[in-house]
């Protein structure tokens, strides 16, 4: 589910976004939807990558990545999941959960987090079906750690050139 990194949630806006690149002053994000709008996300924003989300287990401090879950409705519904959201009840939604990970806490997942997962679930399997042929490979830097260290090495280097060309040797 390394695709995962690839998509958030910004807080405040409906659906999902694929993160193209960081800007000056902040993200550019892609909808997800039919519209593929693109639009500059501020870095005040409170985005949350996918592959940083999971669901609470009955353990204080238990919980199940969303990628995994995502697999296990995979192998469950198929690629949709047939529930209308907008009216299914509590006990409908639970279940439906329930089906993929019956140790959930009740508690602490709401039915709005419940219809969240569904909705993200179904628009994953149109917008991303190469989400479900990636093999689970863990490695010991990723590429977004490799680019991270490109870019303080490239800043490294333009400040090096700025400050050779303002230190010019006094004439006496």
């Amino acid at each position: 589910m390394e695709l995962l990194k690839e998509v958030a949630n910004i807080s405040g806006k409906g659906g999902l976004y694929r993160i193209l690149k960081p800007g000056r002053s902040g993200v550019i994000v892609e909808s997800m939807d039919d519209k593929k709008k693109r639009q500059m996300v501020p870095a005040t924003a409170r985005v949350s990558v996918l592959k940083d989300i999971s669901i609470y287990q009955q353990g204080v401090n238990d919980s199940m990545p969303l990628g995994d879950i995502f697999f296990a409705m995979r192998e469950k519904f198929g690629e949709k999941i047939e529930l209308d959201t907008k009216v299914a009840d509590t006990e409908e939604l639970y279940s439906t959960l329930g089906e993929v990970m019956p140790d959930f806490d009740r508690e602490r997942v709401h039915t709005s987090d419940v219809k969240k997962l569904i909705n993200w679930y179904n628009l994953l399997s149109v917008e991303m079906p190469e989400l479900w042929d990636a093999p689970e490979v863990e490695e010991e830097t990723t590429s977004e750690e490799v680019k991270a260290e490109e870019v303080v090495e490239a800043k490294a280097e333009v400040k090096e050139k700025k400050a050779k060309k303002t230190k010019k040797p006094k004439a006496e």
